[in-house]
């Protein structure tokens, strides 16, 4: 009788599912909405819906019924502890393992290898575990305390940066009629105002960071000191996390993820720094986070397995 796998990303954004079997063929693959928080009736359904809805494609796709899995790991955003309950009710198998975003974003970047990730989406991150399986992380601390590097600290720096501007007290820079334009606001204050109601929730700010780039890429002096701030941040992050774990010249992968990395003049200085910091280079991830989830699937059933189709980036 066949034994089945299941690793599932459930991120702010979307929700992805990846059926293996045992010789780690993905055989089924799908997708979902957004796997927010269940502290509400609302977002209880919503987190029903997103999980059930991602994990029923993928076992469609697979062309499986009822299926009980043999082991089955979900990385969500925001932690395990008010989903796991849920998770366990929802979908049989025998090992569960319900973790955060981080660790299976890891375990895909190094393809379940000993190594460090830093994440820098709307927030940021880095992460990371050893060959005896300690794990470490610097960061995270949300957007009020920390983040820095991540999307919404862009458009925070980009945001002061024009303000400046418009007061009299900063630099000219290209940043205040580029988000003006892109948010149709009339002036620094009304776009400031703007950013503070419910029609601009952080992931919708957090989406303007590509202005920073593009503003850099043209030679905007104050949008490349942003970017490159940042790549220290997030250097330091990782750098920080590798020295919990590994010793000076200790092979340990670091790779990276996140739409901000999609910057060349933050990946490119990120990189710099941290090669300068452990003396070994950064890689792109191997694989994406569902993978790492179903990597985890394997291990938790006595099994070392990767993934042999799995799609780019999932």
């Amino acid at each position: 009788m066949s034994r089945w796998f299941l690793g599932v990303d459930g991120g702010q954004s979307s929700t992805a599912a990846l059926i293996g079997d045992e010789s780690g063929k993905v055989v089924g693959v799908g997708h979902a909405g957004p796997c927010n928080h269940v502290g509400t009736a609302e977002s209880h359904a919503r987190f029903r819906e997103a999980i059930g809805g991602a994990v029923d494609a993928a076992c469609q796709a697979a062309g499986l019924m009822e299926i009980r899995f043999a082991a089955a790991c979900l990385g969500l955003s925001g932690g395990p502890q008010d989903k796991e309950a849920l998770v366990r009710e929802m979908i049989p198998a025998e090992h569960h393992r319900i973790t955060n975003d981080a660790v299976i974003a890891l375990l895909g970047a190094t393809a379940g290898e000993p190594g460090v990730i830093a994440i820098a989406g709307t927030g940021s991150i880095a992460y990371g575990r050893n060959a005896e399986g300690r794990t470490a992380r610097a960061g995270g601390w949300g957007y009020i305390f920390g983040d820095e590097g991540g999307a919404f600290d862009l458009m925070r720096q980009a945001v002061r940066a024009s303000l400046r501007m418009e007061e009299g007290w900063g630099h000219a820079t290209a940043l205040r009629e580029a988000l003006l334009e892109a948010t149709g606001a009339s002036d620094m204050n009304d776009l400031l105002h703007r950013f503070y109601t419910p029609a601009y929730p952080r992931s919708r700010i957090a989406s303007y960071a590509v202005l920073v780039d593009e503003a850099a890429r043209n030679g905007d002096g104050a949008a490349r000191e942003i970017l490159q701030n940042a790549a220290q941040a997030l250097a330091t992050y990782a750098a920080a996390v590798r020295r919990q774990l590994f010793h000076r010249g200790e092979l340990a992968r670091t790779s990276y993820i996140g739409g901000v990395f999609r910057s060349e003049i933050l990946l490119e200085r990120f990189a710099m720094l941290v090669q300068l910091e452990s003396d070994a280079p950064v890689h792109p991830p191997a694989m994406g986070p569902a993978a790492g989830a179903l990597i985890e699937a394997y291990r938790l059933a006595g099994r070392r397995v990767q993934p042999s189709n799995a799609p780019p980036g999932i």
